[in-house]
């Protein structure tokens, strides 16, 4: 039989081990603010003359141009990336519609067909606020969360406690959380890489989904420790994750088929926001079996040693 409890510090160890980079980065690095955190405005423009390929010496001259031009209009800029064919997206300090209309004025000078595909303000007071919110939100969802597992739980056998089992869905919720944002955190020092509104929305559909998993695995145990009472509690948890390996296995995978499709074929603007989806649902799959009933059965285990010693 597959001895997962018998080998979980491996897990535990292999978790660490994942998430070490990313915790890493974002103490070194941070993670690197869209306009909808930090405030400003974001500018898309398209020409036939700007080539096509951001890795070509001439994109690199373009850049250097665009700068050149913003200069001339005292228009600070936070960055010129390359965003598709012909076009260039623009990460500007806050400017007015004036502003805006004179910088395509001297841009049309040097660049005759240039095209204005995008221009959106954020305020810095918009973007304090959606930190803010974002912030309480992963909080509120967290305590929510063990409340909610605490009360569904609350019939368990004693002598089991079913505040553990909300705080270990959350532990394994926190593995998954600091796994996607450590890995953001390192494409945004690598390859420039935003975190935006959507971002904040991928991570409480990623803990959405981890507690799902966490929760067919601790019914489960619910479930064995009275159909299996008098057994070790290790071996009830053992038991009852690989009575749900298949189907947690299976719902996991008809996610990241339809996911991995998306990020084949979904357009640019979402493109990052799925990518974030992947890595938390394959990580969500990951701790709920891996992390979160192995936790649980770590902290009974040092309870009763707790109690033998007292």
């Amino acid at each position: 039989m597959l001895d997962i409890i018998g080998k979980k510090w491996l897990y535990f160890l292999i978790s660490g081990i994942i998430i070490l980079p990313g915790l890493l980065s974002l103490l070194l690095w941070g993670l690197k603010p869209s306009l909808d955190f930090t405030g400003g405005t974001l500018l898309e423009i398209q020409s036939s003359k700007f080539p096509a390929s951001p890795a070509g010496r001439k994109v690199q001259s373009s850049s250097e141009e665009i700068k050149k031009i913003l200069g001339e209009q005292n228009i600070e800029v936070s960055s010129i990336q390359a965003s598709g064919k012909n076009t260039y997206l623009l990460r500007l300090k806050p400017i007015e519609q004036k502003q805006n209309t004179k910088l395509k004025a001297a841009l049309q000078k040097k660049y005759e067909d240039i095209k204005e595909l995008r221009f959106e303000t954020v305020g810095p007071t918009v973007g304090k606020e959606t930190t803010q919110k974002a912030t309480t939100a992963v909080i509120i969802a967290s305590i929510a969360i063990v409340v909610f597992i605490t009360l569904a739980f609350r019939q368990i056998p004693k002598p089991y406690s079913s505040i553990k089992f909300g705080i270990c869905a959350v532990g394994a919720l926190i593995h998954d959380v600091l796994l996607v944002v450590g890995v953001f955190s390192i494409l945004g020092h690598f390859y420039k890489v935003e975190v935006d509104s959507l971002f904040i929305t991928a991570l409480l559909t990623i803990m959405g989904f981890s507690v799902h998993d966490t929760i067919v695995v601790f019914d489960r145990i619910r479930e064995n420790l009275r159909k299996m009472a008098g057994q070790p509690f290790a071996e009830i948890v053992n038991e009852s994750i690989i009575q749900t390996l298949v189907r947690s296995l299976s719902t996991s995978l008809t996610v990241i088929f339809t996911l991995s499709a998306l990020l084949l074929f979904g357009g640019e603007s979402i493109r990052w926001f799925v990518v974030a989806l992947l890595i938390g649902i394959i990580s969500g799959t990951y701790s709920s079996i891996f992390n979160a009933a192995p936790l649980l059965v770590v902290w009974e285990e040092w309870s009763r040693k707790r109690k033998i010693h007292n």
